[in-house]
């Protein structure tokens, strides 16, 4: 370091320290047989590395879901959490997505499919598919995921009519070193390697050479009056093989271009005109193995809106899933061994399934659903991730506008709830809010809102991307009026005038997307009192000394026992009015009463076996309903209309107000504005009553 700069030294070694130490090391075959008998791993196939690098970066096991999370996903080490994904039903995909690798992994047929990521616009399939490339880049450059080819040297010694520019012939396919052996030899191999390997799955490897090595070892072997090892040691070096997309190295994208003039060459590989003059149409030495799949070999092919592809256009898919082979146009045969990955769009989705020809296809293809995320909360840390990814402008996001917005998309994805819960209870029961004496079963909304869908749920509604575009829109609109916080009401007002300006969401769903959109109004509305409430009303001491109060009077009503007066000191039955005061805060009906104040009395018991005093501050539930309690006992000694008056912004009180609003997580000026919102809600409920 020189000062605070970085010196080109200390980049250079950097850079040094990140490289493969044998990345430019050429080795014999014979140190190859070694470095395999010693380490099995280095001779997986790719389905089996790509497996394994799953696990390299680390996983974590959600119990309550069933899910494996894959630290890769969750916490995105390599690039310090700018990637991660969230939501329960996007780690099911990726859980998903792995285990059927992991499946081809162990020869179990997934190997022999396409996986198929089905989605929405901006449910996060891309990036994902993004993410496994890079990360099986990284992977390939550590020692737990090395992998190695061969380059055929000396060429020009032996074959008579080799081009001098070849005489170095790198294998065209980045095949392993093993299949240079003849198959009986290296069956033996693998044996012994399978014998060694502490492993899910065994090695195998049945491939042939690609033509062009085929047509080099064929030449070799009759100079060398078929003795391999003279081959071997003569002609072939071993090399350290590191994926990367940019050189089109074991990791390849195809992308469809215009239907009129899609070309089988651009997958399969064509003839190389710049060597037709030197070794002649035939030879397979004039083919450049150029073509996508040849590209992704060892590794893995990535295919962006896959079924926009023709139909006649997809029946390559058909070898390189099933066969594992491509067919080049008049030439040979070749093997391949990679992770075939698809994306599809919904449209694209329901146009081929209803095809009748698009059988065969879909029979290769393993569908792998990624919707949409169903938990707000969860979608509010998406738009945080944007904002954290961003040259953000110094702004304050405001208590509940991220969330409300995630709320918001997640009412457009959710299929409407039959019986006594209502929508928005509904995104509240699949973010976890649901109290203990809450009558809904989460796994039985779950599984009526997959039966109602049409592919799945979360596969339709609002995407996060357009959500994040007003966000970022209502942060610059807040900047231009000078103005450093972003609140709801702001977020609110870019949707409502938006919604119909965006593209992606058809004019059939408009108007109900305006009905949740007032539903999060109304969600915010109530969060927005509850926030000013505490501040208005909020009493430690007063809190605590009504909370005793509660459990003195609850025991009693439970042992059948009488109660002492706090004023007279005279013995009296419990307090049901002061017990239903209570109670009714949470909403808790008549005939529910008995299993609520169990419940409470039954914490209160295990804090007292563990040593610890009761405080209805740890009680989550009996704390929001004293809070709400000691709201109506002092409320009506509020002047609401001075909450939104501007001319008593500096009184004693009001700052007392706003202080306490600070506390809670605005800024000065977003407490101003919560103050007057929910004023004004209050004044309003307060002149309906």
């Amino acid at each position: 370091m020189n000062g605070d700069r970085e010196t080109l030294e200390t980049l250079s070694r950097q850079y040094k320290d990140s490289v493969p130490e044998d990345l430019r090391e050429a080795k014999r075959f014979e140190w190859y047989l070694d470095a395999v008998y010693e380490d099995p791993r280095i001779a997986r196939n790719a389905h089996q590395r790509v497996a394994d690098m799953f696990d390299h970066y680390g996983t974590d096991y959600d119990e309550d879901a069933g899910v494996v999370e894959y630290r890769m996903a969750a916490d995105d080490p390599l690039h310090d959490g700018e990637n991660t994904f969230y939501g329960r039903e996007v780690h099911e995909s990726i859980h998903e997505f792995v285990n059927k690798v992991k499946s081809g992994a162990r020869g179990l047929g997934p190997q022999k499919r396409i996986k198929l990521l089905l989605g929405p616009v901006g449910s996060g399939k891309s990036h994902f598919d993004w993410m496994v490339r890079r990360y099986f880049e990284d992977y390939t450059a550590t020692d737990a995921g090395r992998m190695y080819t061969f380059r055929w040297t000396n060429l020009c010694d032996v074959v008579r009519d080799q081009d001098p520019e070849d005489d170095v012939v790198t294998s065209p396919m980045n095949q392993d070193p093993l299949v240079l052996l003849p198959q009986p030899q290296r069956d033996e191999v693998i044996e012994r390697l399978n014998e060694r390997l502490d492993a899910p799955y065994t090695i195998r490897n049945d491939q042939t050479l690609d033509p062009a090595s085929e047509f080099y070892l064929d030449k070799l072997l009759a100079h060398y009056d078929d003795d391999l090892q003279e081959v071997l040691e003569n002609h072939v070096e071993i090399v350290r093989l590191v994926a990367s997309e940019n050189k089109r190295q074991c990791v390849e994208t195809f992308e469809p271009k215009d239907k009129k003039n899609q070309d089988e060459t651009e997958l399969t590989g064509d003839v190389n005109y710049s060597k037709l003059a030197v070794y002649g149409e035939s030879d397979p030495r004039a083919f450049d193995y150029s073509g996508a799949f040849c590209n992704a070999n060892r590794g893995l092919f990535s295919g962006e809106e896959l079924l926009k592809l023709q139909r006649e256009f997809l029946y390559d898919f058909l070898h390189a899933s099933q066969e594992q082979t491509i067919k080049p146009k008049n030439n040979p045969r070749i093997d391949i061994d990679q992770v075939i990955v698809g994306r599809t769009n919904m449209p694209e989705y329901r146009e081929k399934k209803g095809d009748e020809k698009m059988e065969a296809f879909n029979d290769r293809t393993k569908r792998i659903d990624f919707p949409y995320v169903l938990e707000y909360d969860e979608e509010a840390e998406i738009y945080r991730k944007m904002l954290r990814n961003a040259d953000v402008p110094d702004m304050h996001i405001e208590p509940h506008a991220l969330e409300m917005a995630g709320l918001f998309g997640v009412l457009t994805r959710l299929t409407e709830p039959d019986g006594s819960v209502s929508l928005v209870q509904k995104a509240k029961a699949y973010n976890g809010e649901i109290d203990d004496g809450d009558d809904i079963d989460v796994r039985k909304l779950r599984e009526n809102g997959e039966a109602k869908a049409d592919i799945g749920e979360g596969m339709d509604g609002v995407s996060a991307r357009f959500i994040g575009d007003e966000i970022a829109e209502a942060i610059m609109d807040s900047t231009h009026r000078d103005r450093s916080y972003l609140s709801p009401l702001s977020v609110f007002s870019h949707f409502e005038a938006n919604l119909e300006n965006h593209g992606s969401i058809p004019e059939d769903n408009l108007d109900r997307y305006h009905r949740y959109l007032e539903l999060v109004r109304e969600e915010y509305k109530d969060r927005a009192i509850e926030d000013v409430r505490h501040a208005l009303a909020y009493d430690i001491d007063e809190i605590r000394r009504q909370g005793e109060k509660y459990m003195d009077h609850v025991m009693a009503y439970i042992d059948d026992n009488t109660v002492e007066d706090e004023l007279t000191g005279r013995e009296q039955d419990p307090d049901e009015t002061f017990l239903r005061s209570v109670e009714e805060k949470l909403e808790i009906p008549e005939d529910r009463k008995d299993d609520f104040r169990q419940e409470v009395s039954n914490w209160v018991s295990r804090r007292a076996r563990d040593g610890t005093s009761f405080d209805p501050q740890d009680n989550d539930r009996l704390r929001r309903a004293l809070e709400r309690k000691l709201w109506e006992d002092k409320k009506h000694n509020i002047n609401f209309s001075a909450l939104v008056s501007a001319n008593e912004l500096d009184d004693d009180e009001r700052s007392a107000w706003i202080d306490a609003l600070i506390e809670q997580g605005y800024s000065p000026e977003g407490a101003r504005e919560v103050l007057e919102f929910a004023g004004a809600e209050v004044a309003k409920s307060e002149l309906e009553e």
